[in-house]
């Protein structure tokens, strides 16, 4: 399995992957608006022997709002995997590849809502615990979850944490 950016090449590919494991279209639409309207982003794929794309991850641009400004940072979603695929760590890789990338980009954080007995595997705590909380109300506390990747820039944050507003248009 290769994990490696996106390329032009691959968007059809990374559409379909987001329809069939979502099985709708709300997520593949939602990229193709990020690719569009979002900077920076990462969008990172998992590639067979074979050449076929399986797994698919994007972050875009997500923003705390603090009593003191904005902290900007990364948003996780939507990650990806083939139904033919699923339950073989397609999806780990590209979290634990991505997650790299991300970290050599110096974004302090990563959001993400998810599911609260896989993300932490990564490093993920429900974002409540440092007084962050989601944008959208009603969401469990445990599936919004953060992780630090510079806890001397986020030390002393607590607000409430936005994704990009094409979510908003498109979710």
């Amino acid at each position: 399995m290769l994990i490696r950016l996106e390329q032009p090449q691959d968007i059809d590919a990374t559409t379909k992957v987001n329809q069939l494991a979502f099985e709708r279209d709300d997520e593949a639409n939602l990229v193709t608006q990020l690719r569009n309207q979002a900077t920076p982003y990462l969008s990172m794929v998992a590639q067979t022997d074979d050449n076929q794309i399986v797994g698919h991850i994007f972050y875009s641009p997500a923003t705390i709002q603090t009593a003191d400004g904005d902290v900007a940072g990364m948003g996780l979603a939507p990650m990806s995997v083939h139904p033919d695929h699923q339950q073989q760590g397609v999806g780990k890789q590209l979290i634990k590849y991505s997650l790299d990338k991300i970290a050599q980009m110096k974004i302090p954080y990563v959001i993400v809502l998810g599911h609260a007995d896989y993300y932490p595997q990564f490093g993920f705590v429900p974002a409540s615990l440092r007084s962050i909380h989601c944008q959208w109300m009603g969401i469990p506390e445990e599936a919004f979850m953060i992780l630090i990747l510079n806890p001397t820039v986020m030390q002393p944050v607590s607000g409430t944490a936005f994704y990009h507003r094409t979510f908003n248009e498109i979710m």
